[in-house]
């Protein structure tokens, strides 16, 4: 069972991440931030790769767990494509989470250990199975008129929400930017 120290490690390091990156951030960072001596962090994660894993994986998760359940709620495919794209668009207005951790580390790929970079390329290949799961599904039923297949539709989504992100990110956390990059992408797939 995860303690309470382990969570708010967690905590720290993915925030860390997202704002510095993997390489900017170190052991003694969280140390400071937690209140607990390096030694309890080295603990828990012996290195800090052993760290980024556990992070992302959490984020993976959490990520599987949030699709899932908005599937289960929402039942038309042009309204789930919607509803995850508005998810980004409300974490960018409420500053909660204004960046997918995998994105800002895929920027990072060629520096990552081999074993954190995997758990990057993990997260994209279930978003882009997700959201070609569900771009299928519409276009089975008609709801989607795409004129490309679903994983390369799933695909040019991922990078719109990621790239307008990052022109959110530019622009000081602009969820107005982030809107009128993703409605496009979005119109494409629904007519």
């Amino acid at each position: 069972m995860a303690t309470d120290t382990y969570n708010r490690i967690l905590d720290s390091a993915q925030s860390l991440m997202v704002t510095r990156g993997y390489n900017a951030f170190s052991y003694a960072d969280i140390a400071a931030e937690v209140g607990v001596g390096k030694a309890t962090i080295h603990h828990h994660f012996p290195g800090k790769a052993d760290l980024a894993v556990a992070v992302i994986a959490r984020y993976r998760q959490a990520a599987a767990d949030g699709m899932g359940a908005m599937a289960a709620e929402v039942t038309a495919a042009d309204r789930r494509l919607a509803a995850y794209v508005g998810f980004w668009e409300q974490c960018i207005r409420d500053n909660k989470a204004p960046f997918c951790i995998a994105a800002l580390l895929a920027a990072e790929l060629p520096s990552l250990p081999p074993e954190v970079a995997e758990q990057v390329k993990a997260h994209f290949d279930e978003l882009i199975e997700r959201l070609a799961g569900f771009i299928a599904e519409g276009q089975k039923s008609g709801a989607l008129k795409n004129p490309d297949d679903a994983e390369t539709s799933a695909r040019v989504l991922v990078a719109s929400v990621h790239g307008a992100m990052l022109a959110a990110r530019v622009a000081g956390g602009d969820a107005a930017l982030f809107s009128s990059i993703t409605r496009p992408a979005l119109q494409r797939l629904t007519g």
